[in-house]
Formats: C-alpha cells, sequence, structure tokens
C-alpha cells in the first residue's frame, strides 16, 4: 500500500489516540482503518439474468425486479467507495454505478425506443452520494474521466445499440484489469462498431468525441492498434460512423 504524507499523519494520531485511551471517531468514520470490501455480487447476478452475450438487456422482465436494483443502488449510494481507497477501488465503483443507474433510468421510463426519448437524461440527477447529487453526465466526465483511464469509455453503457456492449457481469477490483482489456478489444474488433481495413478505419463516433482521453500519450492510430486485430497505418483513412440511439434490448 503506498502511504502519502496525509496517511502517516492519520495512523500517527490513531496510534497515540489508542495509546492515551481515546477514540478518534473520524478516522474510523472516513479514515484508511474503515476501508471495506463494496458488494457486487447482487448486480453481477441481475447482469447475468438479464444481460445476454452480445450485451442486450431484457428491460421487460428485469422491470420485475427493479426493486432489488432499487435496493442495491440505495446501499451502494449509502456506502460508497472511500476516499482512501485505491484508484481500481473508485473506477470499479463507479463504473457499476454508471451502469446500473443508466439500467435503473430506462426500467423507470420503459418501454422506450432510445434514452434519447428522454430530456436530458446524462444531466437527471439520479444518485446521491454524501449528500450530493449526481447525474450520469457528473459521473463519467467529472469523476470517471479525470481518473486517467481511457478504457472507461469501453466499459460504461449507454443503453444504445451503438454503445460498448454491457457485459453480464460485474466489474470487480480482482477483474478490473481483464475486464477493461477484454471491453476494449471486443469494441474495438466488433463489426458492428467499428470496421477496419489496412486502407480504411470506419470508426465508432466515440473515438471522436473522446479523442483527446485516447490520444493523451499516443496518436488515434497507434491506440486503435493496441486492440485492433488489424493494423491500420498513418495512410489509413479514418471516417466515423453514424451513432445508433436505439435501445439495446433484446429482441
Amino acid at each position: 500500500m503506498h502511504f502519502t504524507v496525509k496517511h502517516i499523519i492519520i495512523l500517527m494520531l490513531l496510534f497515540f489516540g489508542i495509546a492515551s485511551g481515546h477514540a478518534i471517531s473520524t478516522v474510523a468514520d472516513e479514515g484508511p482503518l474503515a476501508l471495506q470490501k463494496v458488494d457486487y455480487s447482487t448486480w453481477d447476478t441481475l447482469l447475468k439474468k438479464y444481460v445476454d452475450d452480445v450485451g442486450n438487456v431484457d428491460y421487460k422482465n428485469f422491470r420485475k425486479e427493479i426493486g432489488l436494483l432499487n435496493s442495491y443502488l440505495d446501499q451502494q449510494t449509502k456506502n460508497p467507495v472511500s476516499e482512501y481507497e485505491t484508484k481500481e477501488s473508485k473506477l470499479v465503483y463507479y463504473i457499476n454505478l454508471y451502469n446500473a443507474a443508466t439500467v435503473k433510468l430506462i426500467l423507470d421510463n420503459y418501454p422506450l425506443g432510445s434514452i434519447k426519448d428522454l430530456k436530458g437524461p446524462w444531466n437527471r440527477q439520479v444518485v446521491t452520494i454524501r449528500n450530493k447529487q449526481l447525474s450520469l453526465g457528473d459521473i463519467e466526465h467529472n469523476i470517471l474521466r479525470k481518473m486517467d483511464e481511457p478504457r472507461i469509455h469501453f466499459a460504461i453503457n449507454c443503453a444504445s445499440y451503438s454503445c460498448p456492449k454491457l457485459l453480464n457481469e460485474a466489474f470487480t477490483v480482482e477483474k478490473l484489469e481483464d475486464l477493461l482489456e477484454k471491453s476494449a478489444r471486443n469494441f474495438v474488433n466488433d463489426p458492428k462498431r467499428n470496421v477496419i481495413t489496412k486502407e480504411k478505419a470506419m470508426l465508432s463516433q466515440i473515438f471522436k468525441w473522446y479523442k483527446k482521453d485516447f490520444t493523451n500519450k499516443v496518436s488515434l492510430t497507434d491506440y486503435i492498434n493496441q486492440y485492433s486485430t488489424i493494423k491500420i497505418t498513418k495512410e489509413t483513412s479514418i471516417e466515423f460512423i453514424n451513432y445508433d440511439w436505439s435501445l439495446n434490448a433484446s429482441k
């Protein structure tokens, strides 16, 4: 575990507090010793039950268990990941939170043909954490994108066919790296979302909208080549495919 100066000071206060017989409630409530594993098993069970292998969601039957989803989200928001947790733990928490809150938004308004049938879907307050109301846009842009992990764009799902598919398992710290890599490779090589040849690359709009995230350290060509089975070059023509906002519902 990497200790910052803040961590060392807190641990020193805790040590001297215990030694003198005094309890330090602020540390017990918020400090490193209060870290606890967040439980994503309910979300994992719901995903396995209502999401197929290609990411389509059985919203019609999922609605029957919206009470369980609401209870899960209530538990998650009342027991958020600690500010002292690792980057990996925070990524897992907010990826799962974003996806679960998106599904809830659809279920609350189902049936509908597209998430864009709703007015300002990404600006609506969907959860409250530490007395702060958050929208899907807040979670994506103000939290996840600031963690310097561009693969989050392949992990969060906007309930639409052109989005990276919703996995039918929850993210966990143990599986984070594997699932991020799997999601990136699956998305880049999915011919429904990206059509790549050596001569021409028809890419998802995601690579246009968030180009800055993908090219922070490398070129877009180099980023694509990390995951594409077909390598492109500087001479490869790049265009962007129209986005299909149709609901990612099971047929």
